[in-house]
């Protein structure tokens, strides 16, 4: 199954955009990308993504489609960032959660202009498995 790309980018803009807002206003906003990532882990269902489809303008079959297990990585990739950088500004180690906070600004903002970090360690994962069962040790 597949999902639209400007649906997947709706959902890059909102962790963008949540994640920089939580940073110059309120770290307790960083709460907002990480459930509705534990969310869609749960269920497999995207909430952004869901309230996005409403405003696409044709048939979600007519546009650029993207694969929805490489979108599940990513999503495991951000849910991860994101809720280590706010445990990290809850326990006081602020430059560990500016750091955490900035790596996802910057995964899902390149995403946005077309190179996808989590796309190249997934495809490297899944090579460096296959290499591993074809020539065991």
């Amino acid at each position: 199954m597949s999902i639209p790309k400007p649906l997947v980018q709706l959902n890059q803009l909102f962790i963008v955009i949540t994640v920089l807002i939580a940073l110059l206003a309120a770290k307790w906003l960083l709460l907002l990308p990480f459930l509705v990532g534990v969310v869609t882990l749960a269920t497999k269902r995207n909430p952004v993504i869901m309230a996005g489809k409403t405003l696409l303008r044709k048939p979600a079959s007519s546009y650029q489609m993207e694969d929805r297990a490489q979108q599940l990585f990513n999503q495991w990739i951000a849910t991860i960032c994101v809720g280590v950088a706010f445990i990290s500004f809850l326990m006081g180690y602020t430059l560990v959660g500016y750091l955490f906070s900035i790596m996802v600004i910057l995964a899902a903002g390149v995403a946005l202009m077309g190179y996808c970090i989590g796309c190249t360690i997934r495809y490297r994962y899944m090579m460096w498995k296959y290499k591993r069962k074809k020539y065991p040790a």
